[in-house]
């Protein structure tokens, strides 16, 4: 295996709940109120519609879609949703520093290095919006189509944190049956102070419309069944898994990352009393923070 190269799942299609819009002269992201399945091609007026969007709109009567049913990969929820804090330098695309929050990777001179990592609010290298949280969720949309994964991007808090707590519940409460658990994202709607009591949307999983808890157990426990009697190994699958996250430092390609810095680390002047670190401008670029609720 290639080192520094990040073996992720099959990537088919993009899930979004939002577009990047052109606004006197400026390409800026724009929050949706609807999902929006597309293909991975991408013309001079946005991306292409995936046809599995047409076709559940169609299935549930509804001009905008809210419920997309997916089932999901791996046992371990945060193999299938992976999420930490990122900075990227906006002049060339390169991930310059990735943490949890306890540890980082970060590119220096003297190569990457490991260390301490305090949060984006308390983190001198990349403070002032320059990191933010990043997450990715893979799942399968429709009949299964062996790996071949739709993708989630993220920054917002409340979508990581909904997806990652859902996923862990049902999990446990499942005795590890989640990858057969027939489950649903749902686009959800709050309002807060900080949103000026304006509705923010973000994504949530839950079981199928119309399926308890019970039910959705008896039905992954069949299919758990009939997947080890064919000779299906879930525990190798989400190893293989692990050591492919692994084995690199980004999971975005070179290609992908103007796009995710697009849509999700917009760019502007940054403001004149914020204080940089010393040497750090050439790879801070522009970087501010985003809306962090989507």
């Amino acid at each position: 295996m290639i080192k520094g190269l990040a073996i992720t799942p099959p990537i088919i299609g993009r899930i979004s709940i939002g577009q990047v819009i052109e606004r006197n002269g400026q390409r800026l992201p724009s929050k949706d109120d609807q999902f929006t399945i597309t293909q991975q091609v991408q013309t001079k007026d946005g991306w292409i519609t995936h046809p599995l969007d047409k076709q559940l709109r169609e299935e549930q009567k509804q001009d905008k879609l809210r419920i997309i049913p997916v089932k999901v990969l791996f046992s371990e929820p945060e193999l299938n949703l992976r999420s930490e804090y990122s900075m990227f330098d906006r002049s060339n695309g390169r991930l310059l520093c990735t943490g949890n929050g306890d540890t980082c990777k970060r590119v220096t001179s003297e190569g990457t290095q490991e260390l301490p990592c305090p949060g984006p609010d308390l983190c001198d290298f990349g403070k002032g919006g320059l990191c933010k949280l990043y997450g990715r969720l893979n799942v399968l949309i429709g009949d299964e189509q062996d790996f071949g994964s739709f993708v989630f991007r993220t920054t917002g808090y409340n979508s990581v944190r909904s997806l990652l707590a859902r996923m862990m519940y049902y999990q446990a409460a499942s005795g590890g049956l989640l990858p057969y658990l027939p489950l649903q994202l749902r686009l959800r709607s709050k309002s807060t102070t900080m949103s000026r009591r304006a509705p923010v949307y973000y994504v949530d999983m839950e079981l199928r419309t119309g399926m308890n808890l019970d039910d959705a157990i008896a039905e992954a426990r069949r299919l758990q069944e009939g997947k080890q009697q064919s000779g299906f190994d879930q525990a190798a699958l989400d190893t293989a898994a692990q050591r492919g996250y692994a084995n690199g430092l980004s999971e975005d390609l070179d290609e992908e990352i103007p796009g995710v810095l697009e849509e999700f680390y917009p760019a502007s002047p940054q403001p004149s009393h914020q204080s940089i670190p010393s040497g750090q401008n050439d790879i801070m670029g522009r970087l501010t923070q985003h809306n962090q609720q989507h």
